[in-house]
């Protein structure tokens, strides 16, 4: 298993929490401003600079109006 942030697979995750976000109709600024996070912290986790733990994925999912188990079940793993 890979752990890396460059793995495909957190790419796929990157890739998938960027479309969720524009599906939404949503700013990088707008989810930052949900989350209470600069917009540096979207840009990051979007380009996979950044490696998100459960938690802050939760959160995320919520701006998002969605949830970590919807985000989780798009990932074709």
């Amino acid at each position: 298993m890979e752990k890396s942030i460059y793995s495909a697979e957190y790419q796929q995750l990157c890739r998938l929490l960027r479309e969720l976000r524009q599906e939404a109709g949503l700013t990088q600024v707008q989810v930052a401003e949900r989350l209470g996070v600069p917009q540096s912290f979207v840009s990051k986790y979007e380009t996979g600079e950044r490696r998100l733990d459960v938690v802050e994925l939760r959160h995320i999912a919520t701006a998002l109006n969605s949830s970590a188990a919807d985000i989780l079940s798009r990932l074709d793993l």
